[in-house]
């Protein structure tokens, strides 16, 4: 069941604002002057086709890239204009109000995961070690890994790391939460445990971009549903609206495409 129009009214304020976002590589311009809003509690989808420059405003809402013009703003304390030079002071506190989960995992390959939770609340955000172990034990039993607590990532499936990614990133109790690609590293039957989860976080609340491929979960628990290409938004707008009835021939046509391969 999707997310129906009553489930927006209780969206809140603007959390994030993007404004005039661009990001080049050379001489190849990735981002054109992206424009964004994500309102509390909020979930919005990224979507379009490889190239298009989503996984580039993630990296650059966590400041994984540092773009090279446009505003960000998180909430109403905090706003990083990157049209002059940016202090590391304030790309700190940018990269503090939000928490990546990676398309392929990014643990620790050399640390349980119980130390691959605790790891980012210790040594960045300088949580007392008892309180950060807590925590992490009750995000692990919530989605079901409380046995895997002293195993390594090599002895776990794809899924159960991406699980461990997304309590990695809960435990950093960021403002918005950033998904690129969760599921696309996965093989089919692993899939749906991972989509749970992100479901649940969903229902309760939380503020997530979500990059995926996945048109039928994007229209299932995203409020909003934003199509990139060639590096610019070119629709935007209620999910079962963008996915159900495009109003771009572009949108159109990679629907179209992505559901005859799925």
């Amino acid at each position: 069941m999707s997310r129906t129009d009553s489930d927006h009214t209780a969206v809140g304020a603007p959390l994030l604002t993007v404004t005039g976002l661009r990001k080049a590589f050379g001489d190849h311009e990735v981002l054109r002057s992206i424009d964004l809003t994500v309102r509390r509690g909020q979930v919005v989808a990224l979507v379009g086709p490889s190239g298009s420059g989503k996984t580039t405003v993630l990296r650059s809402l966590n400041v994984l890239e540092v773009p090279d013009a446009g505003v960000i703003q998180v909430g109403s304390d905090l706003t990083v204009d990157f049209s002059r030079p940016v202090p590391k002071r304030l790309l700190a506190s940018l990269r503090d109000r939000s928490a990546m989960v990676f398309q392929h995992y990014n643990l620790f390959p050399h640390m349980t995961v119980l130390e691959n939770v605790v790891e980012g609340p210790v040594q960045v955000r300088r949580r007392p070690r008892d309180e950060a172990l807590e925590e992490a034990e009750r995000l692990l039993a919530r989605v079901g890994l409380s046995d895997k607590r002293d195993s390594y990532p090599f002895q776990l499936s794809g899924g159960q790391q991406q699980r461990v990614g997304i309590v990695r990133a809960l435990a950093m109790r960021p403002q918005v939460l950033l998904f690129d690609e969760p599921t696309s590293a996965l093989d089919p039957e692993l899939v749906g445990e991972v989509l749970g989860v992100i479901r649940e976080l969903s229902d309760e609340g939380w503020t997530m971009v979500l990059v995926t491929h996945e048109l039928g979960f994007a229209r299932e628990v995203a409020d909003e549903v934003v199509f990139m290409d060639g590096g610019v938004v070119v629709e935007h707008g209620p999910a079962a609206k963008v996915l159900g009835e495009p109003q771009h021939d572009r949108t159109r046509l990679f629907v179209r495409r992505l559901q005859q391969r799925f």
